[in-house]
């Protein structure tokens, strides 16, 4: 009859653990075993392994045959070291002795490094964790402060605001006031030379329709079309042509 070592599935849908038996090569895989070995559990990390090695040599000894993954566990846990050693002891090639110490030394080395990788996961899987708090710390920050900052009363600030637009109108009205009575005292001293100005002016202005001989002006055409475009020139011929007319009129009296 052939013998297998192989695995036998239990558990949940998507939490399988596997039972490592030995059993009849023409069983089904969840059929009937004759002897279980160990369980393998491939849910943690890293996969934790139970196994009776003395068993499994014996059985290895016996002709067993382990399957692909039997085998791959076996050898994790030496029970191929093992079953090799006793080979060479039952040849005669080496003590039991010898045997021994060999496989103790490789467990011992095997026993380190599952150590080290042990601790290189633990500290990988606190790193990550301290990063995992660190984001979720920044994003809790960053909420709280926008949540307070949307909470806040934005009143505070306006009776300092009306405080200060109200200091700034006092200090205009004065500034306006004090400009109103320098242009008011201004006005007052300008407009006295002004007035003193305007008397001598308006003399000679009275004086001009006295004269009899200005009426004829108006006999000469050319001359008299000459003061309608520009003001000043009509000023000017009326003083210049007032001696010509004042000679006619000498003339016709004599």
């Amino acid at each position: 009859m052939a013998v297998k070592i192989r695995l036998a599935r239990r558990g949940r849908k998507k939490k399988a653990i596997y039972d490592i038996v030995v059993a009849d090569a023409r069983a089904p895989r969840d059929g009937r075993f004759i002897e279980k070995l160990g369980i393998y559990n491939p849910g943690t990390n890293p996969a934790s392994i139970v196994l009776e090695s003395d068993k499994a040599v014996d059985w290895l000894l016996k002709g067993a045959q382990p399957t692909d993954t039997a085998r791959s566990i076996l050898q994790h846990e030496g029970v191929m070291l093992k079953k090799h050693l006793q080979v060479g002891v039952i040849k005669g090639a080496i003590t039991q002795e010898v045997a021994d110490s060999r496989f103790e030394e490789w467990k011992g080395s095997k026993t380190d490094r599952k150590a080290t990788a042990a601790d290189t996961l633990s500290q990988k899987k606190d790193s990550d964790r301290q990063a995992r708090l660190e984001a979720e710390r920044k994003v809790s920050q960053t909420r709280a402060e926008a949540i307070a900052k949307k909470n806040a009363p934005p009143v505070e600030e306006a009776p300092e605001v009306e405080e200060a637009e109200a200091a700034v109108d006092t200090v205009t009205e004065e500034v306006s006031n004090e400009v109103a009575e320098e242009t008011t005292a201004t006005e007052t001293v300008t407009e006295s030379p002004e007035a003193e100005a305007a008397a001598p002016v308006e003399a000679p202005v009275a004086e001009a329709p006295a004269e009899t001989p200005a009426a004829e002006a108006p006999v000469e055409t050319p001359e008299a079309a000459a003061p309608v475009v520009e003001a000043p020139e009509a000023e000017v011929p009326a003083s210049t042509e007032t001696p010509a007319t004042d000679e006619s009129a000498e003339k016709k009296a004599e």
